[in-house]
């Protein structure tokens, strides 16, 4: 069939085989059809007289006019993610779900092959969130943007792409934790904020202004998801289809909600996707309350909302909220959903339309902000050969420097957990026998994780180590020890005790997979999977006395304490899943090429933390009730490892230099007409000066940092405030404040600065919702330094006790 006859082809299909059919005819023509773009003149030379394709015009006017030319089909066609092709109109079909978590991914609109069969491939997020570096993450969203736009003007992928997955890690267990910045609202916040910024409009550093509503033009459109407290897949007979979450005020306003505010507020992200669960009794993509009165009405949305993946479907087919799949539609459009993946909008707004039950105008509503995008996108601005980004081709992807960013993430993320008599780093000098066992020794695929794609290369551990070690006088010996990270029976255990008794030194390369941890799969233990743990027994006690390492390739964390305690195993590393590049980064720090400066961005805790009904969304404590908290903020009892945590070959040394003693807080009646204070508060009158009373309110933390050690290294420095409250009435032990990645040769030292936001950063949030300051003692913390700052009460101020 020519290329002129496939642009009829859904017309075609909706005559003889009914709408349904209609849908795998698009898919089938977004397949087989070679590139093509709005507003092609060429193709299609009537397109010059459309309003919509004017540049000249407003993106408000091009949209207006264009939704005019559509029937109420063909709008319809538009309301889910694979839309429609209008061929009068030339307007191409679209597949607008992408995946680019950390790299381009595969994916419905992504089409590895030809001359872009891969893309780079970096590490996950939770762990590259470890690195605590805004320039990394920003970095990263730039090279995937990059692939990305190159692909699409291949005609391999499309333009939006629904990630970052920015929900936070409640509970260790749950299987998408890899996919995550982990368990804190700061760190998540301005992770976010970065990799967006990255995705969309390129190099940011927190110091350009935002302009209204977002650039007019982006390179991609980014998704922050899944709004919101979803965090549990499949456990214990719980399913994410049916989960109600249930959340007080408290928990969404101070843990749950804050890192999609700033996603939409400062990072301006043009996408938002609703989850499958139900918050409190309501689907998600249901909740007006909050994807219209909140996110668009006082957050300031600029862009459309798509459901998750059949969230629609499940809203009457499973859960029964909607009695027919009509009431589905119609409570979905009214609440503020634009886009639906899947196809319940497709084959039922037309009944949904007929009842009564919507309208022409709310489809068009919901039209402009699909249209606005794609207009943002420069996808009605011509051809794209001539547009910014458009001289963008394979050359641009798998470049030598996105390769280099890819091994640099990996070497900044990973965190050295334990490093005993400096076991680490090895003389990579030193003629000896190396022993590489594990189901993870020689990993590849595993390295990826989730949401992965084709990437440009492998590097595995075990071929980093050789590659490093370059055969002068060592020798490496690989075993297994189990033939994946199942590791369901020991027939390979001979060959590892072998290995072993024979070696001068011994790396253990553990972990977990996607069989463990993944998508639709969450742990019921924070145990290593099955044998393991007995394999690293077994080599223990067949090495003699040479040291060994353990490397734990993971997203959530495991309870490797037997390991910790053990004097035995001299360092423990962890890796995440490392990308690409993870091997060679691997042994470049067991070999002291790399100084690791990854700190945790997630608490690991023992096996008893699996007591806890990973069903309970509640962050805060009850202890009445054996319920001990979540994450590092609320958690009363001992973790292994805590948030935060991380070693290095140097020692850094902290001194706060600069900070207040005393602040006077403002009026109450000043701290609830905050800007970012809770949305609850629509009583609350205000005047200007009250607004105003908080927004200018900063003060200096400056931090001198040294680096102590024998090795330059790259370390962190980690701000947290502590209330007087803290620990009772629901107040976090302590919380982040701010972050800043600094290199420093040994010997020397750096002063950083942090501008805390008095009324926000050291409020905190009440049973409420409202975030208030406590008056008292409140405590700065770096490293082991710490400040008392002691905030003292209006005069004027009657209200606050």
């Amino acid at each position: 069939m020519a290329v002129k006859s496939r642009a009829l082809l859904p017309e075609m299909c909706a005559v003889f085989f009914g709408v349904r059919f209609l849908v795998i005819c698009v898919v089938l023509l977004c397949v087989s059809q070679p590139q093509q773009y709005a507003c092609d003149p060429k193709g299609n030379p009537v397109l010059r007289g459309f309003p919509f394709c004017d540049t000249s015009l407003t993106d408000a006017e091009r949209v207006e006019d264009l939704i005019s030319r559509l029937t109420v089909q063909e709008k319809i066609t538009q309301l889910v993610s694979t839309a429609f092709n209008v061929s009068r109109l030339g307007i191409p079909a679209y597949e607008w779900w992408g995946e680019g978590l950390h790299g381009v991914a595969i994916s419905p609109s992504v089409d590895f092959g030809g001359d872009v069969a891969a893309a780079t491939s970096f590490p996950q997020p939770i762990l590259t969130a470890g690195s605590f570096n805004t320039a990394l993450w920003n970095s990263i969203g730039q090279v995937v943007s990059t692939e990305g736009r190159a692909m699409y003007n291949q005609g391999r992928s499309g333009l939006s792409y629904w990630s970052p997955n920015i929900n936070i890690v409640r509970d260790p267990r749950w299987g998408r934790t890899q996919e995550t910045p982990g368990e804190d609202p700061k760190l998540t916040s301005t992770y976010a904020v970065y990799f967006v910024k990255g995705l969309q409009e390129g190099h940011y550093d927190g110091s350009q202004i935002h302009t209204a509503g977002g650039p007019k033009r982006i390179k991609v459109s980014a998704c922050c998801k899944h709004f919101t407290a979803h965090d549990l897949d499949s456990w214990k007979g719980y399913d994410r289809n049916y989960f109600d979450a249930k959340v007080s005020l408290q928990d969404l306003e101070d843990t749950y909600n804050p890192p999609f505010k700033s996603c939409v507020k400062e990072g301006q992200s043009s996408s938002l996707m609703c989850s499958y669960n139900r918050l409190n009794g309501i689907p998600m993509c249901t909740h007006y309350e909050l994807l219209t009165l909140t996110v668009r009405n006082i957050w300031g949305f600029n862009g459309y909302i798509v459901s998750d993946c059949d969230a629609v479907a499940l809203i009457h087919e499973y859960i029964h909220y909607a009695p027919t799949p009509e009431d589905a539609v119609s409570y979905v459009l009214l609440a503020g959903m634009d886009l639906n993946c899947g196809t319940t909008v497709l084959y039922h707004a037309q009944a949904a339309l007929d009842k009564g039950l919507i309208w022409e105008e709310l489809i068009n509503m919901h039209l402009r902000n699909l249209f606005s995008v794609r207009m943002r996108l420069g996808m009605f601005d011509g051809d794209p050969e001539t547009l910014p980004f458009g001289s963008l081709g394979p050359s641009d992807v798998c470049t030598t420097g996105h390769q280099n960013l890819a091994l640099e993430a990996a070497q900044q993320s990973i965190v050295l957990l334990k490093n005993d008599r400096s076991t680490l780093p090895w003389n990579k000098t030193k003629k000896f026998k190396l022993a590489v066992i594990g189901p993870h020794g020689n990993a590849t695929q595993e390295m990826l994780g989730n949401y992965e794609g084709i990437p440009c290369k492998f590097t595995s551990p075990l071929d980093g180590i050789k590659a490093l070690l370059g055969g002068n006088g060592q020798s490496v010996i690989y075993a297994p020890g189990c033939a994946d990270a199942t590791c369901r029976d020991g027939n390979l255990f001979p060959s590892a005790v072998t290995a072993a008794s024979e070696a001068d030194a011994v790396v253990l390369f553990v972990g977990l997979s996607q069989a463990q941890e993944s998508e639709g799969r969450d742990r019921e233990s924070l145990r290593l999977p099955g044998k393991q743990e007995e394999l690293i027994s077994t080599v223990l006690d067949a090495v003699k006395g040479c040291p060994v390492v353990l490397v734990i390739l993971s997203g959530g964390p495991v309870d490797v304490s037997f390991a910790n305690d053990d004097e035995r195993v001299g360092g423990i590393l962890w890796a995440g899943y490392p990308g690409q590049a993870g091997g060679q980064a691997i042994a470049e720090i067991i070999f002291g090429d790399v100084n690791p400066g990854g700190q945790l961005a997630l608490s690991w805790y023992h096996e008893n933390y699996t007591q806890m009904d990973m069903s309970n969304m509640q962050m805060r404590p009850d202890l009445s009730a054996g319920y001990q908290g979540r994450t590092y903020r609320f958690f009363m009892g001992s973790p292994i490892w805590e948030f935060g945590y991380g070693l290095s070959y140097s020692k850094f040394s902290h001194a706060i230099v600069e900070a207040p003693s005393t602040l006077t807080a403002p009026t109450l009646h000043q701290q609830l007409c905050h800007k970012d204070v809770s949305n609850s508060l629509k009583t609350v009158q205000c005047s200007k000066e009250d607004k105003d009373a908080c927004e200018d309110l900063y003060f200096k933390v400056r931090v001198r940092v040294k680096n102590e050690g024998p090795m330059d290294g790259s370390h962190s420095v980690l701000l947290f405030s502590k209330s007087p409250l803290a620990g009772s009435n629901g107040t976090p032990l302590k919380q982040l404040l701010g972050f800043q990645r600094v290199q420093l040769e040994s010997g020397s030292e750096e002063e950083v600065i942090f501008q805390v936001s008095f009324c926000i950063d050291l409020g905190t949030v009440k049973a409420d919702g409202v975030q208030t300051l406590d008056i008292g003692t409140h405590t700065i913390i770096a490293g082991t330094a710490h400040h008392p700052i002691i905030i003292e009460v209006a005069h004027s101020d009657h209200e606050q006790s």
